[in-house]
């Protein structure tokens, strides 16, 4: 994918993606999430997600949400662990609207008092809706388990009985801290010049001038592997298997993907999907994952089942993590196997709005952006006695932990 990219002066990042449909993405993306959060600041990110809406030093909450409604745009955001993105997705002819509205709700936010009493109950209802859902919950507790006394372990969402302390100024305390132009960048995927497209963001920022600030992070302590069972009052048991996984900036990362895409990628033919539910009827859902982060990573299996059925499905895991540490794949498998990833993204990468938000990411992080081509040569380039060697160092069964709900 081509793209454009500048500096402004206050250190603004911007990259733009050219495209030819009539619907454009643009927004702000911030290096602050979870991770970067104080000790007494547990959920604060994404609750500054859910502020931004509610009002700025010119704007109430309703007229920044009919901004974009008015004229059938769409206005979004999300929090993570490591980034915190606000965007909007609109017709072309009203860039200059979203431009505006985003630059005013990042920079000009004022977290009214009155707005934080009020919205600290619907994320307070967000996390009991979370904590009613196992198949999701276990996801985080995971993480908390391998990343044990880390702010990488936490939950996104926080505590209510914390969150229920936040003050505007705790709030604008964080966005102080984080919410600088050399600490984000400002990603547009659309049919639009590129001249226009800097020209119309430096006159939204007259006002927001230069400011030196990198996020800096403490990586999480030694992995030690750990296994434990949680008592649940639930039908079905959960299960969650892995460990630490390759960080964003690592080599080895293409490979241990696309190991994971054979193992319990969402083709039905993966091999935990054919293993447990179709050869075994053990399970509805399996999946594998990984997650990338700048100084780390995390693979995990999950899988629901009957609770009498989990040492069952255990064992068969097992089974075909072995089988990729210990057998090399043929030529015939390897390119089979690469045939089905490369189709896989190139049938994602056809999604603007992802396209849009993995730039964004990318930008952020990496200061550049790889279109799918270049993701489809690093796999091609993939061996099968590289793959070997990074199934042995990612899928060792002393090296997994096991978290199960039952």
């Amino acid at each position: 994918m081509h793209y454009n990219q500048h500096t402004l002066p206050n250190g603004l990042r911007i990259i733009h993606a050219p495209s030819l449909s009539k619907v454009a993405y643009c927004g702000y993306a911030v290096d602050a999430g979870t991770r970067d959060e104080g000790e007494n600041e547990q959920g604060m990110a994404h609750f500054v997600e859910h502020l931004s809406f509610k009002g700025t030093e010119k704007r109430k909450a309703w007229h920044i949400i009919n901004r974009m409604e008015n004229v059938g745009g769409d206005l979004n955001a999300y929090t993570n662990k490591e980034e915190t993105v606000i965007y909007s997705a609109f017709l072309t002819e009203h860039f200059p609207r979203a431009v505006e509205l985003l630059t005013d709700i990042v920079f000009h936010s004022t977290f009214p008092q009155r707005e934080i009493d009020k919205e600290v109950e619907v994320v307070i209802d967000e996390i009991k809706l979370y904590d009613d859902t196992p198949s999701e919950l276990i996801f985080d507790d995971f993480e908390d388990l391998i990343f044990k006394n880390h702010p990488l372990g936490r939950n996104i969402l926080g505590k209510p009985e914390q969150l229920r302390n936040f003050t505007t100024a705790d709030v604008l305390n964080f966005t102080s801290r984080y919410y600088h132009p050399t600490n984000m960048v400002f990603f547009v995927l659309g049919n639009l010049d590129f001249k226009k497209v800097v020209r119309l963001v430096e006159k939204s920022m007259h006002d927001v001038l230069f400011s030196e600030y990198k996020t800096i992070r403490n990586s999480p302590p030694a992995y030690i592997p750990e296994h434990l069972v949680v008592p649940k009052d639930t039908n079905q048991a959960h299960v969650m298997i892995g460990g630490r996984g390759y960080d964003a900036y690592s080599e080895k990362r293409t490979a241990l993907y696309f190991l994971n895409n054979i193992l319990g990628g969402p083709g039905m033919n993966s091999k935990l999907n054919v293993s447990l539910r179709e050869r075994k009827a053990l399970v509805y859902s399996v999946e594998s994952n990984l997650t990338s982060y700048t100084d780390t990573g995390v693979f995990c299996i999950y899988f629901g089942t009957d609770p009498e059925d989990v040492d069952a499905c255990l064992n068969l895991t097992y089974k075909e993590l072995k089988h990729l540490r210990d057998v090399k794949m043929t030529a015939l498998q390897l390119n089979a196997a690469k045939k089905q990833l490369i189709g896989q993204i190139g049938v994602a990468s056809d999604n603007n709005e992802n396209n849009a938000l993995d730039m964004a990411k990318s930008f952020l992080h990496y200061n550049k952006f790889d279109s799918p081509e270049a993701l489809f040569h690093r796999i091609e380039s993939l061996t099968a006695e590289g793959l070997l060697e990074v199934a042995n160092e990612m899928f060792a069964e002393e090296m997994l932990s096991t978290l199960i709900y039952r």
